[in-house]
């Protein structure tokens, strides 16, 4: 079903009010330049929004333009993303500046295809940059657009598949506002988030409850449709916490992969239940060894679960640091403020702290 041209324009005035009214207070809303929109966008995939404000803030204090984030330090661009994961965002952000530097002479592109060939930008973020910074009237499909616009238009199509972002992409291509096409995006995603939502959605709240095929035939449950997710697959580590005077011993994982260049304690990737395995290194310094809990810490496709022990060293005695699998160093607590740590990393400290309360 095609909406007549009225019909267009009651929808988008309806939505466009009601975010007038009722838009959530960000602080990159106050804002229409593209690297801040850029770096809000890349802060807030897989994160709460809550939790990006304060990062968004600390990171333009420190990178307030392309110029400075394409100089970054990776040390400090990393020590200044921990806490919010998915690392290679990071890093993503910094290759970006630099292609924008060395490609565009430091200016941000307009054009949408330009905007894409930037590194770490997907179609979602492009859509959303182009829309808001130079009223690109490119729909910002996310999870909230897809689940308010298969209610809208009872798009039957399965969210989960690539395909289906076409025939989602082309429904709303019919209806987005080519004067607002940032406004219409945002108030789509506050819709979305506030009021269409996936369960129990407050339909009476809504203000283009006239145009929801979904409402009209009561089956707002029923969209979107949705494959099971996959769940995510187990995995069981021996983590190590080994103290020498004020340092500990560290391992800096590998250049790729999962938490890369990120530094943990020694751990080992064992079986559920398994008996303990000291890493190689420490076989024979370790006189005792004590299990103090276990950390679980979900990836998107992966769960870790982490026993961490902690190890008693003969006096005075010195372990090697092992470099055959991981670059291993004796680092302080002030070395270690030095450098980024993964979430797994952060909640094992924080288990050390609870069991010697703080010591």
């Amino acid at each position: 079903m095609k909406w007549n041209k009225s019909e267009v324009i009651g929808f988008q005035n309806s939505l466009l009010d009601w975010y007038q009214a009722n838009r959530k207070a960000l602080p990159w809303r106050e804002t229409k330049e593209a690297y801040k929109i850029w770096l809000s966008e890349i802060m807030s995939q897989q994160t709460q929004v809550e939790t990006v404000i304060p990062y968004y803030k600390s990171f333009l204090e420190k990178y307030p333009d392309i110029s400075a984030l394409a100089d970054a330090d990776d040390a400090e661009l990393l020590k200044l993303w921990e806490g919010l994961g998915y690392y290679s965002r990071a890093r993503n952000l910094k290759s970006g500046a630099q292609q924008i530097m060395a490609e565009f002479n430091g200016q941000f592109p307009r054009e949408l295809d330009k905007i894409r060939s930037i590194k770490g930008i997907g179609p979602y973020s492009a859509a959303s940059i182009g829309s808001i910074c130079f009223k690109l009237p490119e729909p910002a499909i996310d999870g909230n657009l897809f689940r308010v616009s298969s209610r809208i238009f009872e798009i039957s199509d399965d969210i989960s598949k690539t395909s289906s972002r076409k025939i989602f992409d082309e429904k709303l291509r019919q209806v987005i506002s080519i004067k607002e096409p940032g406004d219409f995006n945002q108030a789509l995603m506050d819709l979305g988030a506030t009021i269409c939502l996936p369960k129990a959605p407050k339909c009476a709240e809504c203000p283009v409850i006239l145009y929801c095929s979904a409402n009209a035939n009561g089956t707002q449950e029923y969209y979107p449709i949705k494959t099971k997710k996959i769940k995510q697959k187990n995995q069981y580590y021996q983590a190590f916490a080994v103290k020498s005077a004020d340092k500990y011993l560290m391992s800096q994982r590998r250049k790729n992969g999962l938490l890369a260049d990120m530094w943990t304690f020694p751990m080992l990737e064992t079986e559920e239940k398994a008996e303990v395995e000291l890493p190689s290194n420490l076989k024979d310094k370790v006189i005792k060894y004590t299990e103090i809990g276990e950390i679980t810490h979900i990836f998107s496709h992966l769960k870790w679960h982490v026993r961490l022990f902690v190890c008693q060293l003969e006096e005075d005695d010195q372990v090697q640091a092992n470099t055959a699998m991981d670059n291993q160093k004796w680092l302080s607590k002030k070395d270690l403020m030095k450098h980024a740590l993964a979430g797994p990393q952060i909640k094992l400290f924080k288990l050390l702290q609870d069991a010697f309360h703080g010591h």
